[in-house]
């Protein structure tokens, strides 16, 4: 099966396929057991890789996951290692390759997925990426938010909280991974566009909850000048803003993070997270396995941009209602 034609993006919602990525599209060929099974009528299996099960962002993505595969009527799996282990990850997919239909995958590390997604491809096993994309490699297309402009956007509101002065932290649960690396050189891009602003450093907390928020707290006693904390992620942010409510700190440090965990909307409505942005992670995971049926099905697809979604004191109100 080939796909010959793509819609090019010309509504919100929709990242452009560069010439490269319609290629790809058009060179795919279907690996024919696969297409025996589309034939015969026979339900697809699909594999949702992602790339850490264990930490808290990870239920929203296999919600969505699991709620594409009832509304599309195929069988999705939401795999992965636990921690953020590439070699874990890449296993897990080589043992898979002789029953998957499809492979969806948010990346440990481009560097290391890439490869194994080309072999998938080559095996004639359509693969998406979601959350973190792998454009170097071979993969159809993306589902997920635009990590280096979404990096961008926190640093844009640590300025605008700060006044467009101040010591600003990064923290991350990963400095290492792909999507980190993304979201800091857009944080960056933006903090150094105010001269008034300082980057002290890049904190890398690790997984671990309590270690992430000693890793916070020790920090911010040797450094008592930090006046903002901007997470790159879901975990480090309540950590964050739990450091500014037991330090009573809400006029002193200002933090900006990402995701919309439940601590994180309670700390937001109580003024001590400033800003936190949303990727929409139930969408990114449906997503993810609606473009393999679509694909499957012989109609074109295109990359899913999942957006950035702002939420201050002044509207968490939306999202604390729909909890």
């Amino acid at each position: 099966m080939n796909i010959r034609h793509v819609i090019l993006a010309a509504a919100i919602g929709l990242l452009p396929l560069s010439a490269h990525a319609e290629s790809k599209l058009a060179d795919f060929q279907l690996a024919p057991r696969i297409k025996a099974k589309i034939d015969a009528g026979q339900p697809l299996d699909f594999y949702v890789s992602y790339h850490d099960v264990s930490n808290e962002f990870a239920p929203f993505m296999k919600a969505g996951v699991e709620r594409a595969a009832k509304e599309d009527k195929v069988g999705a799996q939401f795999i992965g290692p636990v921690g953020a282990d590439a070699d874990g990850q890449i296993s897990e997919i080589e043992t898979l390759m002789g029953k998957m239909d499809g492979l969806a995958i948010s990346s440990v590390s481009t560097d290391a997925l890439a490869p194994v997604i080309d072999r998938v491809i080559a095996a004639g096993i359509p693969v998406v990426t979601f959350n973190t994309d792998n454009p170097q490699s071979k993969r159809l297309a993306f589902a997920g938010q635009d990590l280096v402009q979404s990096g961008r956007e926190a640093g844009k509101l640590m300025s605008k909280v700060l006044g467009g002065k101040g010591k600003v932290m990064i923290t991350t649960i990963d400095a290492a991974a792909q999507w980190s690396l993304d979201r800091e050189k857009g944080a960056r891009e933006a903090l150094k566009a105010e001269p008034g602003i300082e980057v002290v450093n890049t904190l890398n907390t690790g997984t671990d909850p309590q270690k992430i928020y000693s890793a916070i707290e020790n920090a911010m006693l040797a450094n008592p000048s930090i006046s903002g904390v901007l997470s790159l992620e879901c975990c480090s942010t309540p950590a964050a803003g739990t450091w500014v409510e037991r330090n009573k700190a809400a006029d002193k440090v200002k933090v900006v993070g990402f995701d919309l965990l439940d601590q994180t909307v309670q700390l937001v409505q109580d003024g001590n997270v400033d800003a936190t942005i949303d990727q929409a992670p139930e969408k990114q995971g449906f997503a993810a396995v609606d473009l393999l049926v679509k694909f499957l099905k012989g109609q074109p697809i295109d990359n899913v941009d999942t957006g950035v979604g702002i939420y201050t004191k002044e509207n968490i109100a939306e999202v604390a209602k729909k909890k």
